[in-house]
């Protein structure tokens, strides 16, 4: 069964001066989030996802691109193994899957709330909505882990990986047992965007389901 999962199902911070180069390379992984959600208030790139189930079999990977603005809009977009589209005009999430001739609608804070979206794309305080721990760094990647502070979040923990000043992975265990990993790549922070970036319209034909 196609699900969304990731940044955007499953993917907000105090507002801080950007890093120098020097500062960033000594920075914790947390100090360079921070630092990525004050200075890029938008962003383009590539991701990579997969999810290994508690069985530990992995399901195909999917790849695709994201944008998105602060605060609260975004478009990921999956191209491969299939197409689907998650995207967010500041107040409504629309999940449109063409396969099935269907989109979901629900509200921006219903949909991301405290989730990895929230996180990435949001601007409020990270610390309000989780407990963040410092984790050592692995294969030249800083990070951090942040556990929702609510038992209704649909995750357990999201790990983040920041190089650069950049986040470049995330992995998220949900309630499940079922960890995703998120590879970024290609980031161009502060893009100018189009005035349609964000602006869905169902095509004519399909189901139009509201949360």
């Amino acid at each position: 069964m196609k699900t969304f999962r990731g940044l955007a199902a499953g993917l907000a911070f105090c507002l801080v001066p950007a890093l120098t180069p020097a500062a960033a390379m000594a920075a914790s992984a947390q100090e360079q989030l921070r630092a990525f959600v004050g200075s890029v208030t938008a962003a383009t790139g590539a991701f990579s996802q997969y999810t290994v189930n508690t069985q530990g079999r992995t399901q195909p990977a999917q790849t695709g691109v994201f944008s998105f603005q602060r605060p609260g809009k975004f478009k990921w977009a999956v191209q491969k193994p299939y197409e689907q589209l998650v995207i967010s005009d500041g107040k409504q999430v629309f999940q449109f899957d063409p396969d099935l001739a269907q989109v979901t609608e629900r509200k921006v804070d219903a949909a991301i709330g405290t989730s990895p979206a929230a996180i990435l794309f949001g601007s409020g305080s990270l610390e309000q909505s989780f407990d963040v721990s410092a984790l050592p760094s692995k294969d030249g990647i800083d990070w951090l882990r942040a556990k929702p502070r609510t038992a209704d979040a649909g995750f357990s923990r999201v790990d983040i990986g920041m190089k650069d000043n950049l986040p470049v992975r995330v992995e998220l265990l949900d309630s499940f047992g079922q960890t995703t990993r998120v590879d970024l790549s290609g980031i161009v922070p502060n893009p100018k965007l189009g005035e349609g970036e964000f602006r869905f319209v169902a095509p004519k034909g399909v189901d139009v389901v509201k949360m």
